[in-house]
């Protein structure tokens, strides 16, 4: 967005009255983020970028749950928002994000289980918005038939792999559905010291709670060990050879998500894109082997 508009926006929308304060901090693919003070209270704002339509985003279902979490203390406070035009303003909270090396640490995956235990606690907003992991394989395969992109060589195999995952998922005992983030990596993640916030809730929905325990494992490129010790941590007690079982499986869904939602957007341009995917790509291919 022009530097005149966004000054323009960011006046209209932040609270407070006099000169605004504008610095860009993140040009993403569906937004822009910027930090603003005004008063000299420091705001973020959040400008939609594009609207992909489908369920990956839904900015009023997002402003309502961002709303509920923040009130439990695990997001920032949304000040304004306009959902139908994807802004929202929240109050600015000071923080960092962890290292590669501090998400393993004992004490980390300690807290992070217990965080996502409150996450999963909170209230369901209004109607929910229901997602599986089929739900969003089966949207981003779609989408990529939708594309002008040429198929990846990859998605015929994969997507096999991919289905026989899913359906012994379902032959395992799950849980109800939970608001899960969905969007677990260590950007969205602020060590506010004691507190862990959480950012960026626009993935959010309804849905199995290890699909979140999948999400930071796999995001983080967690081993065996330390996903148990994640789990076990989480459900207070040793997984099971079938609790395992069903992480492993959400892992490699996550992952293959990833990967499709790669294809989709990665010829973005974004930095790390393309090298993720080929990391995902080799990392499903080599459990994939037996399958094959």
């Amino acid at each position: 967005m022009p530097r005149a508009d966004i000054e323009s926006l960011a006046a209209r929308c932040v609270p407070g009255a006099g000169p605004v304060d504008v610095q860009l901090l993140r040009h993403g693919l569906l937004n822009e983020t910027y930090r603003v003070v005004r008063e000299g209270i420091a705001h973020a704002l959040r400008v939609a970028a594009v609207d992909p339509g489908g369920p990956q985003v839904n900015r009023e279902w997002e402003a309502q749950l961002q709303d509920s979490a923040a009130r439990a203390g695990l997001a920032p406070e949304v000040e304004y928002r306009d959902a139908g035009q994807g802004i929202m303003v929240s109050r600015w909270i000071e923080g960092r994000a962890l290292s590669a090396a501090e998400v393993r640490h004992e004490s980390n995956i300690r807290k992070m289980a217990l965080l996502l235990r409150r996450v999963h606690a909170l209230p369901m907003p209004g109607v929910s918005r229901r997602m599986s992991p089929r739900g969003w394989i089966d949207y981003y395969h779609d989408a990529l038939e939708r594309s002008a992109e040429p198929r990846a060589k990859h998605q015929e195999a994969l997507r096999a792999a991919a289905e026989a995952r899913m359906d012994r998922l379902a032959e395992l005992p799950a849980e109800g559905p939970v608001v899960c983030h969905s969007d677990l990596h260590t950007l969205n993640v602020l060590d506010c010291r004691p507190s862990w916030i959480l950012l960026d809730w626009e993935y959010a929905h309804a849905s199995d709670p290890w699909w979140d325990l999948a999400g930071w494992s796999a995001n983080n490129d967690f081993e065996d060990a330390l996903r148990r010790e994640l789990l076990s941590n989480y459900t207070g007690r040793p997984p099971t050879p079938g609790d395992a079982e069903r992480l492993d499986l959400l892992c490699w869904l996550y992952d293959y998500t990833c990967l499709l939602w790669s294809d989709l957007y990665g010829r973005t341009g974004f930095d790390g894109v393309l090298a993720r995917a080929r990391l995902l790509e080799a990392r499903l291919r080599a459990s994939s082997l037996p399958d094959s």
